[in-house]
């Protein structure tokens, strides 16, 4: 039976669907997947931020049952993956000036110049979801990516900020709470993939992470090692899905499948020969169509898509220094002949990145899967800030036989006495990170939820 200390669970909350991974670290540092629990969204995402509280909700519950049940680990605390178009990203400069330079540069100092940038002013309902330092300038040397144990009188640091809308996240925390579980934190989703499918290497040598899921396309470019920029794109799969659907008067099921066992996104001319039958609604015809016809649907969209691409890395202006090129990944990135597209507009080189190589052994084959590469990532994101801050073995509780999660979720909750123990030491979202969500923010969704304010328009 795995321990209390070393397993996490992420929480992704797609478009298409919400899927629970519940993740153990092996001592080789790769996650053996102990768990995977996945449910349709059924209308309670849209593209990529919770439009529904109890549609979303149900969904939660459906996941985490089923997480549970395979890994046998009552869950209790979730890293959730936050996206959608509102997501932006901006670069920002913190300067230290210190008292003694003849003294080595400490942690604590650099935590306080982070520190600094959560009170950037930014306009009213907008937070700061993540501040990633990238690198440092000691006096007059720059380019230091690791200034501790350095010593200098001036130090300055290069930060890419990721920010996000209050009122998107206060309905993931709504759907999480009402589904009886907690966020441990909140973590944008294309930081999460890019940490399960790049390696070092290619974020040395420069590279653009495009994740392409159900509503949302996200992007990473990383160079020098480092998050250059971030953006999400309000397009993914779906759209596909829809094209065909009205392009061929067929049901949303059946464009899916014909999207996912006969799409292409090059049409040939030998595809003008193959005919796709799909079955007609009760007492009517099937229908037959060409699979020529269903690729050129099919490019039309993901042409779209890769021009949002194309526009986003020069807005980068990395393009010039991608030496590895373009990874695709998430469900859409499954589509037959799409290196190929996106290499052919984007000039780059590209293929498909997949969680399998952060992955040890595990119970879960499935989850090798591009469509779970940011749960996956959601997961190793968690097991980085437990390491960080030491966070008490409190992520879970592990039981033989735990109860659903829509069966009382107070059984699952901590004792009494636990919780005043809790309240003795800092909050984790009041200790800054990298990858935390700030403290301000929860701080200000704590007082949300005291003044009892509740969704009532939900559509």
């Amino acid at each position: 039976m795995a321990s209390k200390n070393d397993i996490i669970v992420g929480l992704d909350i797609g478009t298409t669907k919400i899927c629970a991974i519940v993740g153990q670290l092996a001592e080789n540092g790769k996650i053996n997947v102990l768990g995977m629990g996945k449910a349709a969204s059924a209308g309670g995402v849209s593209r990529g931020m919770v439009a529904n509280i109890r549609k979303a909700e149900a969904a939660i519950r459906e996941a985490v049952e089923e997480a549970q049940r395979q890994s046998q680990v009552a869950i209790k605390n979730v890293f959730v993956g936050i996206a959608g178009h509102h997501i932006r990203s901006m670069q920002h400069r913190g300067t230290l000036t210190r008292r003694n330079s003849y003294e080595e540069i400490k942690q604590e100092e650099l935590d306080k110049l982070e520190q600094e940038m959560q009170y950037l002013a930014l306009e009213p309902g907008v937070e700061i979801l993540h501040v990633l330092p990238q690198d440092y300038r000691i006096d007059d040397e720059d380019g230091v990516k690791d200034p501790i144990g350095r010593m200098g009188v001036r130090v300055e640091c290069n930060y890419h900020i990721i920010t996000g809308q209050t009122a998107a996240a206060r309905h993931i925390f709504e759907a999480v709470k009402r589904a009886g579980l907690e966020v441990a934190d909140l973590i944008v989703e294309p930081y999460a993939s890019a940490s399960a499918v790049l390696s070092q290497a290619e974020m040395d040598a420069g590279v653009a992470l495009i994740d392409i899921g159900g509503g949302t396309t996200d992007i990473c470019v990383f160079e020098d090692g480092s998050i250059r920029h971030t953006a999400i794109i309000s397009i993914g799969g779906d759209r596909i899905t829809k094209d065909l659907k009205e392009a061929f008067g067929i049901l949303p099921e059946q464009a899916e499948i014909v999207k996912v066992n006969y799409g292409s996104c090059y049409p040939t001319e030998s595809m003008k020969n193959e005919v796709v039958v799909v079955p007609g609604l009760p007492g009517r015809k099937h229908k037959e169509i060409s699979r020529f016809a269903i690729a050129q649907v099919i490019q039309a969209r993901m042409e779209d898509i890769i021009e949002r691409i194309n526009y986003e890395i020069e807005v980068s202006t990395m393009k010039n220094r991608l030496a590895g090129g373009i990874v695709l990944t998430g469900g859409g990135s499954s589509l037959a002949n799409i290196t190929q597209l996106v290499s052919f507009h984007t000039a780059l080189e590209v293929h498909i990145g997949t969680p399998g190589q952060r992955l040890g052994k595990g119970m879960i084959d499935e989850v090798r899967n591009p469509m779970f590469a940011t749960g996956i990532g959601l997961v190793l994101r968690g097991f980085e800030s437990s390491a960080r801050f030491n966070v008490p073995e409190n992520t879970l509780l592990v039981a033989e036989s735990p109860k659903p999660v829509n069966e009382k979720p107070e059984a699952i909750a901590e004792t009494p006495q636990e919780n005043e123990q809790q309240q003795e030491k800092p909050g984790f979202f009041q200790r800054n990170w990298g990858g935390n969500f700030g403290g301000k923010i929860m701080n200000d969704f704590k007082n949300w939820m005291k003044d009892g304010e509740d969704f009532t328009n939900e559509s």
